[in-house]
């Protein structure tokens, strides 16, 4: 039984049925396609775009705008390309199967990283710095981040598979974004109805439906027990207690 496999199958970025690979709303997310305020002609950045939803709901915010993806799964970069001719955007959005840290691009008039600091080997620190370079001045950047909305417990921990270092506060992630030269816009933060949809729809969601119709298949009993893990993790240990932030700062 292959892990890899597994993970494949339970993987988000491979879910056609998300919007977005994060906890996020239709309504949260106009809301920060405004706060960007892209302006006619500008030129938007997405490092670890998956397929490119906010990306291009950005674009369509601005006459002329154009867009550019940087992701690495191939899948997601498939859909993303299909989604954009689908919307009449393929002249507009481009996609760069390359990673966030290795694409070295600037002078944008925004740059966006939701969920994808791990992209950078210092993490969000790095992510940050990497962000600020990327945009003109008086650019913005949407910056999309985990924080502890509270005190891990030893079972938040073991179902994220973390460290208690490896978030900080709500304060602390501003004032990292704060250190690197951008001012905070807008403050906002997924609500637990966004978080319990994207883990009902992401990962649990899909490894469940799939084992409902393959009931036959090698992996099933190896899919349902991930499923399962994950499940326990969220429900038993980081609901609650995982943050998700999303910065619009001013560079």
């Amino acid at each position: 039984m292959s892990a890899e496999e597994i993970r494949a199958l339970m993987s988000a970025p491979g879910n056609d049925r998300l919007t977005w690979n994060t906890p996020l709303s239709e309504e949260h997310a106009a809301t920060l396609v405004a706060a960007c305020a892209p302006a006619p002609g500008a030129r938007i950045a997405d490092f670890g775009s998956g397929w490119g939803e906010l990306l291009m709901r950005l674009v369509e915010a601005a006459p002329g705008a154009t867009g550019d993806g940087i992701e690495t799964d191939p899948d997601a970069v498939t859909r993303g390309m299909l989604l954009a001719r689908e919307r009449g955007l393929a002249n507009r959005v481009r996609f760069h199967e390359v990673s966030a840290a290795a694409y070295s691009e600037s002078g944008y008039d925004l740059a966006v990283c939701i969920g994808s600091s791990h992209a950078w080997p210092g993490g969000t620190s790095e992510a940050l710095k990497a962000l600020r370079a990327a945009v003109r001045p008086g650019g913005r950047v949407l910056f999309g981040d985990g924080f502890w909305e509270r005190e891990p417990s030893p079972a938040a921990l073991e179902g994220l598979g973390a460290e208690p270092g490896d978030f900080g506060s709500l304060l602390e992630l501003i004032r990292q974004a704060e250190a690197v030269g951008l001012r905070p816009l807008q403050v906002t933060v997924a609500d637990q109805r966004e978080w319990d949809l994207f883990e009902s729809a992401a990962n649990i969601g899909r490894g469940e439906r799939w084992t409902l119709e393959n009931p036959g298949h090698r992996l099933h009993s190896g899919v349902r027990e991930a499923v399962d893990a994950r499940r326990t993790g969220y429900y038993g240990g980081y609901r609650g207690t995982l943050g998700l932030a999303y910065l619009v700062l001013g560079a």
